[in-house]
């Protein structure tokens, strides 16, 4: 069965600990639920999911769907695959619907930085010992990998991926002031996708970057590595959806559907190099529909570390215009459940009618997932 995009829309992109601090996740993302049903008039939805990587745990999508005003009636999840979350919940739906368990479906994810909650090991796990952040045994930083227990375990994979690949600094900055150029010239193009929340209708981590800022930016994991705090992504509160449908729900309920979702991936690489998700996933997916990049129309990947930008370019460097054309990450930032799903919205907003476009995400731990559309 064809499953359709109706559309999507997203709150602002807000650095963490700021705008948004004192706003719960569930809060917010019940903002862009309750916009969704307006817009689209839904008198119903069979279940809403909601991807969502830091919060304090439980079905955050069954607290945001009451909060949203739904029915009792609604069903709800909350989905995990970290920096996947988001695009892994729109996959799920996408399933559900492609095989008959539902007709509709509002998909996507919330996440709150801000509000991201310090955890504390049970004294009987052995890694009560292995960590103490502000507490014995506290952590804010899940373990991805079997041989990894560290709070910088994402910055470490994408400086392995960069010292692997030969990487300089220099072309990661180059990434860095082109993102956030491009997101600045997109912002006209997104306003009409944003959801104003307590007075904020702006993404609010774009800059204009120079040499010298960027030069000036400070590196986490020390003076010889390439990682620095403006060729990673920061940190961000925010939240995206979007509808999808059934063939047969769209007939009948005569919608102009977005986009159409032809297919779907997931796949893994190594944990310790977790950026590399992305194009593996990617190409997987395209792969297995007989396509290559040529055949896109527009490309967006999630650029949590400007080394995702420098591999796609070195391996298609006719593409690049057509790669993350809004802006990525870099400059908007990565509320991390929520990424995959503003990742569509983007796709949505700049690919053009009767066009193919990819979304691709890689998640910590080693994951990826993509979705292929056609607009």
């Amino acid at each position: 069965m064809k499953v359709y995009i109706l559309g999507g829309l997203r709150t602002p992109i807000v650095v963490a600990n700021t705008k948004f601090k004192n706003i719960r996740p569930e809060v917010f993302g019940a903002e862009v639920l309750k916009a969704l049903r307006e817009k689209f008039s839904l008198n119903r939805v069979d279940e809403i999911i909601c991807g969502n990587a830091v919060g304090t745990g439980g079905n955050i999508s069954r607290l945001m769907t009451l909060l949203a005003g739904f029915d009792d009636s609604t069903a709800a999840l909350t989905v995990d695959r970290q920096c996947a979350s988001g695009a892994a919940a729109i996959s799920l739906a996408f399933a559900k619907i492609s095989c008959g368990l539902a007709e509709i479906i509002i998909a996507g994810g919330a996440e709150s930085s801000s509000l991201q909650p310090l955890r504390i090991y049970n004294r009987n796990d052995e890694r009560f010992f292995l960590t103490a952040e502000e507490v014995q045994g506290g952590y804010r930083t899940a373990q991805f990998s079997p041989n990894e227990i560290d709070p910088l375990a994402m910055l470490k994979g994408a400086q392995r991926v960069a010292e692997a690949e030969n990487i300089s600094k220099d072309e990661l900055d180059a990434w860095a002031l082109i993102s956030h150029q491009r997101a600045a010239n997109a912002k006209n193009l997104l306003k009409n996708f944003i959801v104003e929340i307590a007075g904020v209708s702006e993404d609010t981590g774009i800059k204009n970057l120079s040499q010298k800022i960027l030069a000036r930016a400070p590196l986490p994991l020390g003076k010889n590595s390439v990682i620095s705090a403006a060729n990673a992504c920061r940190i961000n509160d925010g939240a995206a959806f979007v509808v999808l449908a059934s063939e047969n729900f769209v007939r009948q309920n005569n919608f102009s559907p977005a986009a159409q979702i032809l297919d779907v991936a997931t796949g893994g690489v190594n944990p310790l190099e977790s950026p590399r998700g992305a194009q593996a996933v990617a190409d997987k997916l395209l792969a297995k529909n007989n396509l290559s990049y040529e055949n896109l129309g527009a490309i967006e990947f999630n650029e949590a570390f400007a080394v995702i930008d420098v591999l796609f370019e070195r391996a298609h460097p006719n593409l690049v215009k057509k790669f993350n054309s809004l802006g990525g990450a870099l400059a908007y930032g990565h509320p991390y459940g929520a990424s995959g799903a503003i990742l569509l919205i983007h796709l949505l907003a700049c690919l053009k009618e009767n066009n193919l476009g990819l979304i691709s995400i890689a998640g910590a731990g080693g994951t990826g997932d993509a979705i292929l559309i056609r607009s």
